[in-house]
């Protein structure tokens, strides 16, 4: 009779793999969590900067209005010299250089640079400057860029010191960081998941690991968790009409799909290319100058609107979604037109929550119209929805966020159907999305440096 020895040990030695394989798993889904926490906390204290810069400047322009013609233009000035200076991928938004590296072939040195933390870091100080002086920006695609950066950071670090991550590449630690930095952002995991699916992804062979959309998942959870479940602008408390809901929703639809897809083929477009022939050369010469004279611009639509248009003008959406009067008839094309400026003057700066408020000025404005005043949050979310949808032609992404940031889910239809519409007006007036598109310059000034490096090595772009 045989002896069951053998047996037994081989049983053991399978038992024992099969451990250690539980272990190596367990391990990376605890990498990525601290990755996902890391990608939290620093949401957490940028958004608190950027809240304390808010308050700072509403009392300093209360206070001192006559200072804005002087304040702005040189906050602008200063903010795009530091930029030139120190940060030349920090400019704008953030969600292009996040896009643009992720479509760099993995031997580009640029792929790295665009989401370097070194280069991402800038954007905390100069988004809150840019918040504190007034510029009608958000501080969401700056938490996408320095998202991915930390991430990033953090599963290179894993690698150096031999940690198990087999099967990561750099291209999903970048995604999974920005899609956690988004979520973290607006308190909306869920957005977050969608938002690296809808736009992250967008043309992209990004290969969705399950741990890459947990890690997205418990960004947005650990705020959530440590800064409460209220939503970003509050409950919403009403309901869809009774009477004429497909109509209204279709009306602002398309009159979001309009004015969105201006912004979006303005920002586009950018300064250069929506001026006259014999001024471009001029304007691309002289970015401080530029700079400078779009800071008046914001200043003086800050004036006509009481301030309503500086920063991320947050308190006149919420108060707009609370049935509550607005001050300006004409918020949302000041809105519009002071969120251009601010991104045409080079500063670092999202455009997210900006755009959400010219949505709820749009919406605010056309229950007015139509004299539908008892209904005015129903237009508001809606057109929040809308506007969005309409400046990035990200629908689902647009509809989720603000069902996230207002506690919506019973109008989460109308809100998806407005955001497809306006989706499909606006690409009738800019064929491409925006952050695409602005993506492709990005790549190319990436591609640039790659060969100016070649041909001088120790050369970057910093030394400008």
């Amino acid at each position: 009779m045989r002896s069951p020895a053998p047996r037994i040990r081989r049983s053991i030695k399978r038992k024992t793999r099969q451990a250690l394989r539980l272990s190596k798993k367990s391990l990376q889904l605890i990498l990525m969590l601290c990755g996902a926490t890391l990608v939290a906390l620093i949401s957490i204290g940028f958004a608190m900067l950027a809240d304390y810069a808010l308050d700072k400047n509403t009392e300093w322009t209360r206070a001192y209005p006559y200072l804005i013609w002087v304040v702005m233009p040189l906050s602008f000035v200063l903010l795009r010299w530091c930029v030139m200076r120190y940060a030349p991928y920090s400019a704008g938004s953030g969600i292009p250089q996040i896009i643009a590296s992720l479509s760099l072939n993995r031997e580009s040195p640029g792929k790295l640079r665009l989401v370097s933390l070194a280069q991402a870091i800038w954007k905390i100080p100069l988004t809150f400057l840019g918040l504190l002086a007034g510029a009608s920006i958000g501080r969401e695609g700056p938490s996408v860029q320095i998202g991915a950066a930390a991430m990033l950071a953090w599963g290179q670090w894993c690698q150096k010191i031999g940690l198990p991550l087999k099967g990561f590449n750099t291209r999903e630690w970048i995604a999974a960081g920005a899609a956690g930095g988004l979520a973290a952002a607006f308190n909306a995991p869920l957005a977050g998941v969608i938002f690296a699916i809808e736009e992250i992804g967008k043309g992209l062979d990004l290969r969705w690991q399950r741990l890459v959309l947990l890690g997205v998942l418990a960004a947005g959870f650990i705020v959530v968790a440590l800064t409460g479940g209220n939503p970003y602008f509050g409950t919403f408390h009403s309901s869809p009409l009774q009477e004429n809901m497909f109509a209204w929703v279709l009306l602002c639809a398309v009159v979001c799909g309009v004015s969105g897809g201006i912004f979006a083929r303005l920002l586009s477009k950018g300064l250069v290319g929506c001026a006259p022939r014999a001024l471009r050369h001029y304007i691309h010469n002289h970015p401080l100058w530029v700079a400078a004279t779009m800071g008046l611009v914001v200043a003086l639509l800050g004036y006509l609107t009481a301030g309503g248009v500086f920063g991320t003008s947050y308190e006149v959406a919420k108060n707009a979604l609370m049935m509550m009067p607005q001050d300006s008839e004409h918020f949302s094309v000041a809105k519009l037109l002071a969120t251009v400026a601010s991104y045409w003057a080079g500063i670092p700066g999202g455009i997210f929550t900006p755009a959400l408020t010219t949505g709820a000025g749009i919406g605010v404005e056309l229950a007015r119209s139509a004299n539908m005043h008892e209904a005015q949050s129903v237009f508001v979310l809606i057109c929040m929805a809308a506007f969005l949808a309409a400046s990035t032609q990200s629908p689902v992404t647009a509809s989720v966020i603000v069902m996230e940031m207002a506690a919506s889910q019973a109008m989460l239809f109308w809100m998806l159907l407005a955001s497809l519409v306006a989706t499909v007006v606006s690409k009738q007036i800019c064929p491409h999305a925006f952050y695409h598109f602005s993506a492709g310059r990005f790549r190319q000034l990436a591609l640039s440096e790659d060969a100016r490096q070649a041909a001088a090595p120790g050369k970057s772009a910093t030394d400008r």
